[in-house]
């Protein structure tokens, strides 16, 4: 039950984070034409990207809730890790994107309404702010980079306030896009640091938290196991992982004694939290019809 309701809380996490930002990129839109500033509405169009993600990451993490059937045998986890993936690319393309348009602002400042690009970024770290709040407690891997989204506009709405702050004291225009592209590169760094652990996932690599060794060491302890092989281990999501091993035995005179060792084996198991375990007990001259 506990699992069901950290999802429940993951979605409702997500479902605010959505109609916040999307309601949040209307309003800049607006604001950004009013107060004539190319930077805010620069900052809406990435917003409007963000809202697509997030409206993706909601979507695929309720999916993910879904139980096992006759389609996906391990159940629908996997489809958060799919968010994270959608949206750490999004958030790159956004990235590299309000690179370009700093590079263009460097080279050609242009002069807005310093006094509205304040009001503008007070509300943005405050919405924005919220958002990532809310959702900073995810342990998915989708809520992670989601996290990253909103940890993104937070941080480029506090250089908006710094840089609208200074253009109206010194009418320095290059400072707005100066800050915003280090703190874009900042988050590209991590972000593109999310997608090589995401994609380590999907590869199904060997979870981090996991000594291969360790278990095999364990499984060749309990009495009548000779070796192991084909043993593999993987994550669904980066949370649940799975474990399938083919063990061959040594000295098996009844059949009880295979119990036994099955049992030894899962006992063995136990302190790694593995939401799916496969053993396949293999007898001594018995063939193991996979290749190696």
């Amino acid at each position: 039950m506990g699992h069901d309701h950290s999802h429940d809380h993951a979605g409702k996490n997500l479902k605010i984070a959505f109609f916040l930002n999307l309601s949040f990129t209307i309003l800049e839109i607006i604001g950004g034409f009013y107060v004539n500033s190319i930077a805010i509405i620069s900052d809406a169009i990435h917003d409007l990207g963000d809202s697509l993600s997030l409206g993706t990451a909601w979507y695929l993490e309720g999916k993910s809730k879904k139980e096992a059937d006759a389609k996906f045998s391990f159940g629908y986890r996997r489809f958060s890790l799919l968010g994270a993936l959608i949206n750490s690319i999004v958030l790159i393309l956004g990235s590299i994107y309000v690179i370009y348009e700093a590079i263009g602002r460097l080279l050609e400042p242009e002069h807005s309404d310093a006094e509205g690009m304040i009001v503008f970024a007070l509300l943005g770290i405050a919405v924005n702010g919220y958002a990532a709040w809310k959702v900073s407690s995810g342990k998915s891997l989708n809520e992670k980079v989601v996290s990253w989204h909103l940890l993104e506009d937070v941080l480029g709405w506090v250089a908006v306030l710094f840089a609208a702050i200074a253009i109206y004291y010194t009418d320095i225009q290059y400072l707005d896009p100066a800050l915003s592209l280090l703190i874009t590169l900042y988050i590209l760094y991590n972000v593109i640091k999310r997608l090589k652990e995401t994609l380590f996932v999907f590869l199904q690599g060997i979870p981090k938290d996991i000594n291969v060794e360790e278990i095999k060491s364990k499984i060749l302890q309990v009495p009548h196991v000779g070796s192991i092989h084909h043993l593999h281990i993987w994550s669904l999501e980066g949370e649940h992982h799975v474990f399938t091993a083919h063990v061959k035995l040594k000295n098996i005179t009844e059949t009880d004694q295979i119990i036994h060792v099955k049992s030894g084996v899962k006992k063995a198991l136990m302190m790694y939290h593995f939401s799916h375990c496969t053993i396949e007990t293999e007898l001594y001259g018995e063939e193991c019809i996979l290749t190696k």
